[in-house]
């Protein structure tokens, strides 16, 4: 069954704290409407990697929509993404939405926001760790979900050996990924590559398959990754398939032209626009979305069924 309610994604103020690794940026949401709120965004955002560009698109729409002043954010680096946010703390933004890919590093910033009375609302990565730390809300795809979906369905198609490639050290949700496609094909082997470093994933991933032949499947669990997987496969000559996690515009042409089976699809944009959407409304009036649970954005499967109706909304980057 296919989720498609929203996630969230917010802005973050990056002061001179920020590493060289981070960028800061007004989005000027507050331009339109005039709420007179600030909301800071930060998140673990590798820099070229398109999936955040859906994020703060979705973002920004959602300041735009609401009259919100946006800030964002962004470092890969654990200990910087933490100084982010407590930078935020220290400017006393109204709202703070962010990324919790590594919670224990992020624990003590987010306390930080929380005692000083501003709420905090999770976004994309942290599913099971965010009322722990004091989240109000969570908005984004249960990743052991979708990684099972995924195991499920290529084990369906005959899958004994995938290979799934984890480009991020520490992750909680790329782990969850992998550990749901490996609790439905048992022979699934885990690969750290460099996800900052296309031709060192493109190397690396080339001598894993020219060294294994038995590996069928590859399961990558972004986009870009997915891309050097496809001049890796071809490198090495290998037969294997490639699956991918997450969607951007020209996956979406890969998937049409039948190099890649399927994406899973979270919905970054949604996730954008559910988290500046609900902060601004649990400012304004109080609400609080999701119930006490997580606001689901996925998994949803894109492939050769439906890929000519998502394919225009991914060169619009809503998809």
């Amino acid at each position: 069954m296919r989720l498609f309610l929203a996630a969230g994604a917010a802005a973050v103020l990056a002061l001179a704290a920020c590493s060289s690794g981070g960028r800061e940026e007004s989005d000027g949401g507050g331009t339109s409407g005039g709420s007179g709120y600030t909301i800071a965004f930060v998140t673990h955002e590798t820099p070229g990697d398109t999936f955040w560009d859906k994020v703060r698109a979705g973002a920004q729409q959602a300041a735009k929509d609401e009259g919100v002043d946006l800030k964002y954010s962004n470092d890969p680096d654990a200990g910087k993404q933490a100084g982010l946010i407590q930078s935020a703390v220290d400017a006393k933004v109204d709202g703070i939405a962010t990324t919790l890919v590594t919670p224990d590093a992020l624990a003590g910033a987010v306390k930080s926001a929380t005692t000083a009375g501003i709420p905090v609302v999770g976004l994309n990565a942290g599913i099971d760790q965010y009322q722990k730390l004091g989240a109000l809300m969570y908005f984004g795809s249960d990743e052991s979900l979708a990684g099972t979906s995924v195991g499920k369905r290529i084990a369906g198609e005959g899958a004994k050996h995938p290979l799934c490639v984890i480009h991020q050290t520490g992750s909680v949700s790329l782990e969850a990924r992998c550990a749901g496609v490996k609790s439905a094909v048992p022979g699934t082997e885990n690969l750290q590559v460099n996800g900052a470093d296309d031709s060192a994933v493109t190397t690396t991933l080339q001598a894993k398959l020219a060294q294994d032949k038995s590996i069928d499947y590859v399961v990558t669990l972004g986009a870009p990754i997915a891309l050097d997987a496809i001049t890796a496969k071809q490198q090495a000559s290998s037969p294997a398939k490639l699956v991918t996690f997450d969607l951007n515009q020209e996956m979406a042409k890969r998937i049409k032209d039948g190099s890649v089976e399927f994406a899973i699809d979270q919905q970054p944009y949604a996730q954008g626009y559910m988290a500046v959407s609900s902060l601004y409304l649990y400012l304004k009036n109080g609400n609080d979305l999701g119930g006490g649970k997580p606001v689901l954005t996925g998994p949803s499967f894109v492939d050769s069924s439906n890929i000519d109706k998502i394919l225009p909304f991914t060169e619009k980057n809503t998809r």
